[in-house]
């Protein structure tokens, strides 16, 4: 099986890959199906940085379960508990929020699953106006239903995704 590497260039946001070997079909559609659940993850936290609940709710399934620093080490589950960020601290925010996911790493499991795991680094302008960086280490699940995919569990460590003021 080839190996690809990604080199993720932070300042320009460009990203190359160096192939050791031929690539087949097959290696293509596996590439084509990782790509796949970077874009929906990129979308997920788009939806996060821009306070839209509407769009995270699509792309999350109603069971979504999660362990992540805002519920102090408990298993949250469904929407409510992160609607309350959405509704108090996301939409309230009007600073914006860069987010760049660093080394995603796709496992793909069965054609409707995937596991996805990368480096969130989120910068923002702290209430003072000096740039700040954030970064959390971040599992996704994904399962797709009826040709869509949701995501079904996350775990996120680090820093919570709310910027601090």
């Amino acid at each position: 099986e080839p190996q690809t590497t990604v080199i993720h260039n932070p300042i320009d946001g460009n990203k190359e890959s160096i192939e050791s070997t031929n690539t087949t079909i097959e290696d293509e559609d596996v590439k084509a199906r990782k790509q796949e659940i970077i874009k929906v993850t990129e979308q997920l936290i788009e939806s996060i940085n821009n306070g839209d609940f509407e769009a995270y709710a699509k792309i999350c399934d109603p069971g979504l379960t999660s362990f992540e620093p805002e519920a102090l080490g408990n298993l949250v589950e469904g929407h409510d508990f992160h609607r309350f960020y959405f509704d108090n601290a996301l939409s309230k925010g009007n600073r914006p929020v860069h987010t760049i996911l660093l080394n995603p790493h796709v496992h793909l499991i069965a054609e409707n699953a995937a596991c996805i795991a990368y480096i969130r680094l989120s910068q923002y302008m702290d209430a003072g106006g000096m740039p700040r960086t954030m970064q959390s280490e971040e599992t996704r699940v994904w399962h797709r239903r009826d040709g869509k995919w949701q995501n079904i569990h996350f775990h996120r460590s680090g820093s919570p995704s709310v910027p601090s003021q």
